[in-house]
């Protein structure tokens, strides 16, 4: 019984979905392991584009068998002979196969475009060293029907080629795979071989280049190994060593077995679709099976990018406590703002004086301050200096850690390399002076619009506008501390302003200046979350692989159901 067209389109649509799942899947953490599922996940999208998708189209398609295996076998060579006149390069300099050949009747012809299998190989028609070509020859000695692929070594010296040799391979409905005497337990080719098994891929074996005084004892080791790796059903010929024309053709004799082999393949519908049928239902369950890997990695990735964005969160967090903490504690209330202040109110001697009982001192402090403009103005200066110092520290500090977090177990170091990270941003200086600047002209604001109704008071005059800011910012540095410095200036304020007024504009100021400096923080915290986004990683990507794997699943047991029923 045949699967229904309808069946057939509904598994197509699943695998084209499956794609799509898969070429939006991001691998981009260096998460351990992931070179290895970075690599399959690749594969798969290949597969699917280069074979399972194109032969889902067209079942009737002629069957293709590439002939792959190791270095010296004698590829080339065994494809020469079995098409009858030379069609590809074979010789002892190794690598010998670098671009692609297949060969195919010329009726042939229409399903090997370029919009068929393999589509991102280049068609030509000549001979060619391009390893992104593929090389066409339309030959009638090749029965329609079938077409034949020859392949670069899987364990070529050239990484270039085998990768090819994978691509073509996981592009076959048939492996006409070659060994030699001399080769036959080589590990490499073993690998391809389990995999083989593993998805149910058509496999026939050439044991090719064998002393005939060695054929049978090699044959019988050969064939107890397939059946030890779940390939005792494959066809294993044998090809005796032997000369090869000046044309690089072995005597037809040599090669009548397997060529007899692949005609009646190719003659009897039946059987061709019964090898594809076999290798293209093989490779859907593996795909889709190993599609929940790839869902594993996705989910892994976003593991990671929620553990490094933790990272960055936990420490800008903590930078920004700690940067609010100290703009009001009077950790700045010391040094160069000190001076100035002092410079300001007169005499050191009053901020040492004043003690718990400062509220009797009150009217001797007041009348005792005689700072002019030009000294109001350096204390601003000075308190705009240290903000911008104490947020620049911070930012630095928190961005070596943000950076240690992210390299310590590699997963984030990438990111990092290229980005500037190393240090707070170029422009913060930049950035901080104008916030800090913007900050004074506020409170100046706040200070113009509170005393509106007191500009003509004799304190209010004697201080003016641009020392009672001054006096304002100071308090503010100290609001959440005990702090001499702080005291006073609440006393000058208190004594224009009143109390609950003085408190407000204590609140308003300092409220305001921990929002700009968490600001600033903030846009260095950006930075790292870009990248982290940048990463465009979709949050379902896990789940889309897993849904698009089950259709998959469903219209396998569908076909079977059918009458097509998928192997296990």
């Amino acid at each position: 019984m045949t699967v229904s067209r309808d069946h057939n389109t509904r598994m197509l649509t699943a695998l084209v979905q499956l794609r799509g799942a898969l070429q939006e899947a991001r691998l981009p953490l260096d998460v351990p392991g992931v070179e290895e599922r970075r690599t399959v996940l690749r594969q798969m999208v290949d597969q699917l584009e280069d074979y399972v998708i194109p032969r889902q189209m067209s079942l009737e398609a002629p069957l293709l068998a590439v002939v792959g295996g190791s270095t010296g076998s004698g590829k080339s060579t065994l494809v020469n002979s079995l098409v009858g006149r030379r069609v590809t390069a074979s010789g002892l300099l190794r690598p010998t196969t670098r671009s692609p050949v297949l060969v195919h009747h010329p009726d042939d012809a229409e399903w090997f475009g370029q919009d068929r299998l393999l589509p991102d190989l280049k068609r030509v028609d000549h001979s060619t060293d391009d390893p992104d070509s593929l090389q066409l020859v339309a030959s009638d000695t090749v029965p329609a029907g079938l077409a034949i692929l020859d392949a670069p070594d899987v364990d070529s010296v050239e990484e270039r080629n085998r990768t090819l040799a994978a691509q073509l391979l996981a592009a076959a409905d048939l492996w006409l795979f070659v060994t030699s005497a001399a080769r036959y337990s080589d590990q490499v080719p073993w690998e391809y071989l389990k995999r083989a098994a593993e998805r149910s891929t058509s496999v026939a074996i050439v044991l090719d280049r064998t002393p005939a005084d060695a054929v049978q004892t090699v044959a019988a080791h050969l064939a107890r190994l397939l059946a030890s790796r779940g390939l005792k059903d494959s066809p294993l010929f044998t090809v005796n060593e032997a000369p090869v024309s000046e044309e690089g053709l072995l005597a037809p004799t040599e090669v009548a077995d397997i060529r007899a082999w692949l005609v009646s393949l190719a003659e009897d519908s039946d059987a061709r679709g019964e090898v594809v049928k076999q290798t293209l239902d093989g490779t859907i369950r593996t795909l889709a099976r190993q599609t929940h890997t790839v869902a594993d990695a996705a989910a892994e990735q976003l593991r990671a990018v929620a553990s490094l964005r933790e990272a960055v969160d936990t420490t800008y967090d903590e930078a920004a406590a700690r940067l609010v903490a100290e703009t009001g504690d009077g950790t700045l209330l010391r040094g160069d703002i000190l001076v100035r202040w002092q410079d300001f109110v007169g005499t050191g001697e009053l901020l040492r004086s004043l003690d718990a009982k400062v509220g009797r001192l009150r009217e001797r402090v007041v009348n005792a301050v005689k700072g002019t403009p030009q000294q109001a103005e350096r204390v601003s200066a000075a308190v705009e200096s240290g903000l911008e110092l104490l947020v620049l520290e911070h930012a630095e500090s928190a961005t070596a850690r943000a950076r240690a977090a992210w390299e310590s177990p590699d997963t984030g170091a990438p990111l990092t390399a290229d980005d500037g990270l190393e240090r707070a941003s170029r422009d913060l200086r930049r950035r901080t002076e104008a916030e800090v600047r913007a900050w004074q002209a506020e409170i100046l604001e706040l200070v113009r619009t509170e005393g509106a109704d007191k500009r003509t008071s004799a304190r209010y005059l004697a201080y003016g506008v641009h020392g009672l800011t001054a006096a304002l910012s100071v308090v503010v540095l100290g609001r959440n501390a005990t702090s001499h410095a702080a005291a006073l200036g609440r006393t000058l304020l208190d004594a224009v302003f009143g109390a609950p007024a003085l408190e407000r504009l204590v609140d308003r100021a300092g409220h305001s200046l921990e929002r700009r400096v968490s600001g600033l923080l903030e846009t260095e915290r950006r930075r790292y979350l870009d990248l982290l986004a940048g990463l465009d990683i979709p949050a379902t990507a896990p789940e889309q692989l897993r849904a698009a794997s089950r259709r998959v699943d469903d219209r396998r047991f569908e076909q079977a159901r059918s009458g097509s029923a998928p192997q296990e």
